[in-house]
């Protein structure tokens, strides 16, 4: 490998099509917020190509200003070709900084240690724990694929993080449970709308949202990304203004739960004291000190128990065509009475309902 190939910032993609180089600028954006826990620390950023990471880049050029112990980035060698680094290193590759040595305040190529790994760098091979037990502060964008195992991976050697996801993984059963145990938070600086990602120069631009830049470089647009963290930030404790007024009509009961729907989190009702179910989105404005998470519909259900199920109920298309499914699919999802304005619905015969997207079960402290 070049040493000099650390400055390249080409963006490059693992495995599967769904994990993608994050922008130096979101990178910023986030860790800005963060600052006081990054002094006399060591950071890992262990799901990354050193020679093209914008983590690794971002951390090399701030490691004075954010008064860093050690930079540690490690890469992971595919025996597949367009995959993770492209596949142009002979193996996986760990890059270590120590900060500045000749002055100048630039990581210079002669000042980066390079390590050859024995293994492919894989984050879950022993190699790459024994890496991760020397870290604090674990900063990455690890693969969506198998972002269970990675956060479970990170919680169960107590690091602190800072790692980018997908919304919707809010909703698996082993993530949810770290939120509602304030083990796991989200990040302050994306709460909504889409974010742009690096992707490799024969990644096939099918997304709605892409462009070239003027060196061919490929980029689209990702919907539903937020930051995970367990660092704590001010703006975290931040109250959510409530200005409604709870009435029965605007704020309906679930069908099957013991709890009011709310549609957008900025309705919440300032005076209702019971339980109340709101978008997932609604831990963009957390606040643990505002607010208690009391569980998650899902279709298995954790948290808190539908009381009510659809087994004999069909569904039904809104020309009035079955679709030949029944109400099974739909136990444990947050239930509504009456028809969709717009989807299907389910019908046993005398009754109607409809259901809804995921919904946090919440209530005011």
């Amino acid at each position: 490998m070049s040493i000099s190939s650390s400055k390249n910032l080409h963006s490059a993609k693992l495995n599967k099509k769904d994990e993608f180089y994050t922008q130096l600028t979101d990178i910023e954006k986030e860790v800005g917020h963060y600052k006081k826990h990054f002094k006399n620390k060591i950071v890992l950023c262990n799901c990354d190509d050193p020679t093209v990471s914008n983590f690794f880049h971002y951390f090399a050029y701030n490691f004075e200003k954010l008064g860093l112990k050690q930079l540690i980035t490690t890469s992971y060698k595919s025996n597949t070709p367009d995959l993770f680094s492209q596949n142009s290193e002979e193996s996986a590759i760990k890059l270590i900084y120590n900060g500045d040595k000749n002055g100048d305040k630039i990581p210079n190529p002669e000042e980066i240690g390079i390590i050859r790994l024995k293994g492919d760098g894989d984050f879950r091979s022993a190699e790459s724990i024994e890496v991760l037990k020397k870290a604090d502060i674990v900063v990455t964008n690890p693969p969506f694929s198998l972002f269970r195992e990675y956060i479970a991976q990170i919680i169960d050697y107590k690091k602190k993080f800072l790692i980018i996801g997908n919304l919707n993984a809010i909703t698996y059963k082993e993530v949810f449970k770290l939120i509602e145990k304030r083990k796991v938070w989200l990040g302050y600086s994306i709460r909504s709308g889409d974010r742009e990602f690096g992707v490799p120069h024969d990644y096939p631009l099918k997304a709605a949202g892409y462009r070239v830049d003027e060196d061919g470089n490929k980029f689209i647009r990702v919907k539903g990304v937020r930051w995970f963290t367990n660092l704590d930030y001010k703006e975290r404790h931040e109250d959510i203004y409530l200005y409604k007024k709870f009435n029965k009509k605007e704020f309906p009961k679930y069908d099957n739960y013991d709890a009011i729907n709310v549609n957008v989190t900025k309705d919440i009702p300032s005076d209702y004291k019971g339980v109340m179910g709101v978008p997932i989105t609604f831990l963009d404005r957390y606040n643990p000190d505002q607010f208690e998470i009391l569980g998650l519909s899902q279709k298995t259900g954790f948290g808190l128990k539908s009381n009510k199920f659809y087994d004999k109920f069909k569904e039904i298309r809104n020309d009035g065509s079955k679709t030949g499914s029944s109400g099974k699919k739909t136990n444990g999802n947050p239930v509504m009475r009456g028809k969709s304005n717009k989807g299907n619905y389910f019908s046993d015969g005398r009754t109607n309902v409809h259901s809804l997207y995921a919904r946090i079960f919440i209530r005011k402290k």
